[in-house]
């Protein structure tokens, strides 16, 4: 029963203040959708494909075993693209202002669904910057691997395109807003409970029962202020008020008997 009862307690105090709660959560929205159109920087994402084949593509002896083989160096090669000897040329081509560290963050290595195909991709504020960084990088890749495995198997599948029209990957402003909706609505509900445990009116007669732990016996209604109220009559106006009652029903009873006498 208390459980229920502080259920229907907080379900009115919500109804209650529900202006105030949809207000809060109309401006969490709002600053929401501000943040995300003008403070937060757009980040775009570029992507290269690289292949992972055969030495020589005029060899006759391609078979499973070589595809086997060619797997097992794509994890190595995934490492190998993100490591300072190839990042570092990437830096010092592109004359970048990044660090390998900074710019290992912001590069991505991903194998294709099992396949011979290795996919990277690079983040950038700048979509042309983000598709000239993988692109520079998957060249760099290319160039070093051979001296460093003494391999010739990695091609360039897809170059990145650094489009002026690619989509943003972040901020997203829907998401955004939407998580704005939840913690207004959230700050707002918060902000009703505070308001209503400060609030010590009494409003009802629950609320009486609360404070004082008795139950209530009879609730006195409320008077009309429009109602004339008598003057208290003092012990003299009330004898002779009461004598000239007496009087008055005394010849009610006579007239009653005389005219009865007919």
């Amino acid at each position: 029963m208390e459980s229920t009862f502080n259920l229907n307690k907080f379900l009115k105090a919500m109804h209650k203040r529900k202006a105030l709660i949809i207000l809060v959560t109309l401006a969490f929205i709002f600053f929401s959708a501000v943040a995300s159109y003008t403070i937060m920087k757009p980040v775009y994402k570029a992507t290269t494909q690289i292949l992972i084949n055969q030495n020589s593509v005029s060899s006759q002896d391609f078979d499973s075993l070589d595809i086997s083989t060619n797997l097992q160096l794509i994890g190595t090669y995934n490492v190998i693209i993100k490591s300072p000897a190839i990042l570092g040329n990437v830096i010092e081509e592109l004359e970048l202002d990044d660090t390998v560290q900074s710019l290992t963050e912001r590069i991505t290595v991903n194998n294709i669904e099992s396949s011979q195909v290795v996919s990277l991709s690079v983040e950038d504020s700048s979509t042309e910057q983000a598709a000239l960084i993988a692109n520079t990088t998957a060249k760099v890749f290319q160039e070093e691997i051979q001296q460093m495995m003494k391999v010739d198997n990695v091609s360039i599948l897809a170059a990145a395109e650094g489009t002026g029209s690619s989509k943003p990957i972040r901020p997203d402003p829907v998401f955004n807003m939407a998580i704005g909706a939840i913690a207004g609505m959230v700050f707002g509900m918060g902000i009703t409970l505070i308001l209503e445990q400060l609030n010590t009116t009494v409003r009802s007669e629950e609320d009486i029962e609360e404070m004082v732990g008795l139950h209530i016996l009879g609730v006195v209604s409320p008077v009309d202020s429009n109602m004339k109220m008598e003057k208290p009559l003092n012990l003299t106006n009330r004898l002779e008020k009461d004598l000239n009652a007496d009087n008055e029903k005394d010849k009610k009873v006579n007239a009653a008997k005389i005219g009865g006498s007919y």
